[in-house]
């Protein structure tokens, strides 16, 4: 199974891991619709839906780029008329857009709050709920319909919260979400499910965190990589928190150094979610 032909709807897609995920469906003839912020060139963050446009034609898949905030419903219903209009539907959607902020209670202004909170657990639900229609028309046509959160396992360890509650519970919204809705569309023939890292990923957003080491820190394509074996599984295959490396190496991918920022690395900064 490939993903040729089929139409994804990537959140945050301009950049890192979004893009990533695009351009890796792009190489088999994707149709991707890039719903992100970013469209003026930012010196501390670089991509913009225009370039991710350009990076996921060159691999080989059409690209519609659409500047859309996740937390504006009317901007997402727009965004999924437009993915229709262009793409004649919608068989994927991958819930990656994320803001995070890894500070205690006392040092999280509730706008960081609500930024990320309206952004990774109701940005999710609601684009989910958007795209639902054109997901069950994928189903009832045998395109094999997925939704994939970038989002981690969901543990209620108190060491998963007490350092940055708040993004804590923004992320679990997301997981939240899989555990929920991978009941609710399984009798749709909808696959909901996560994935997760072991490892810090390099990405714009996290170098812009003090004290973290790129070095130490594995590419944006490790998840892509694993994300593709999951959008390619058949739609029964539902509900699961993947990670990426457990999911490559049942794969049969067991050699991991081409994705490592600084290949030879053996000490990786952990992904905050994993033991």
């Amino acid at each position: 199974m490939t993903l040729k032909g089929k139409t994804l709807f990537i959140t945050g897609a301009s950049r890192g891991i979004g893009l990533a995920i695009g351009k890796r469906a792009a190489a088999d003839g994707a149709n991707v619709v890039i719903a992100a912020k970013t469209t003026d060139p930012n010196p501390k963050l670089p991509g913009t839906i225009y370039s991710a446009a350009q990076e996921i034609e060159a691999a080989g898949g059409k690209a519609l780029p659409l500047q859309v905030d996740i937390r504006d419903e009317e901007a997402v219903l727009a965004a999924v008329a437009k993915a229709v209009e262009a793409f004649g539907g919608i068989d994927i959607l991958v819930n990656n857009a994320s803001a995070i902020s890894l500070t205690d209670t006392e040092h999280t202004p509730m706008k960081r709050y609500d930024l990320m909170n309206g952004i990774n657990a109701r940005g999710t639900y609601l684009c989910t709920q958007a795209c639902l229609p054109q997901l069950k028309k994928s189903a009832a046509a045998g395109r094999n319909p997925h939704v994939l959160n970038m989002s981690p396992p969901l543990s209620m360890k108190q060491h998963w919260f007490e350092h940055h509650t708040a993004y804590t519970m923004a992320k679990y919204g997301m997981s939240m979400c899989t555990l929920g809705q991978s009941g609710e569309f399984r009798k749709y023939g909808i696959a909901v499910n996560s994935l997760g890292p072991r490892t810090a990923i390099a990405t714009a957003a996290l170098q812009m965190i003090p004290g973290v080491d790129l070095a130490m820190c594995r590419k944006p394509e490790i998840l892509s990589d694993a994300a593709y074996f999951i959008l390619t599984s058949p739609a029964g295959n539902s509900g699961n928190f993947f990670i990426d490396d457990e999911l490559l190496a049942a794969h049969g991918v067991t050699d991991l150094d081409k994705y490592a920022v600084k290949p030879g690395t053996k000490n990786f900064i952990p992904d905050f979610f994993v033991d």
